[in-house]
């Protein structure tokens, strides 16, 4: 699969009071991104529902390096970082681009499966790790 990536088109809404973005909607743009990266990879809400299981997430941790204002044109791209063995756990890279880019912020989330029958983590079935091990991969990839 080739690397993803997807526009993202920036509202009012988005801004704060000084006219730049607001740090909730730099979160709000990570979650849109990387479940449509799982979609595209081939697993939809439909599976899930009907596999049970559902992506839960240990840590989401934004780090800002440049303003973004409005009109900037942006894009985020998302890259899977870590993947154990069994596609349980798993952690993924956002960047948020602007035009000339420039990364104006990078997210990191580390997740798992829960199943949603019993409400605790699971270990996905293996079409969903088929689904992970071909999705796009950070430079720094590493298998746990």
């Amino acid at each position: 699969m080739i690397d993803y990536s997807m526009p993202i088109a920036l509202r009012w809404a988005d801004f704060d009071p000084n006219f730049h973005l607001r740090h909730t909607a730099y979160y709000d743009f990570g979650a849109t991104a990387r479940l449509a990266f799982i979609q595209r990879g081939g697993l939809s809400y439909e599976q899930m529902q009907a596999l049970h299981i559902g992506l839960i997430l240990f840590r989401e941790e934004a780090v800002f390096r440049r303003e973004v204002l409005p009109g900037d044109e942006l894009t985020i791209n998302v890259r899977v970082t870590k993947l154990r063995s069994d596609a349980s756990r798993f952690s993924l890279r956002h960047e948020i681009i602007r035009a000339d880019r420039v990364v104006c912020a990078i997210i990191s989330v580390d997740c798992a499966w829960i199943d949603t029958k019993i409400r605790k983590l699971a270990i996905p079935p293996p079409e969903v790790k088929a689904v992970f091990e071909n999705l796009p991969k950070s430079e720094d990839f590493q298998s746990v």
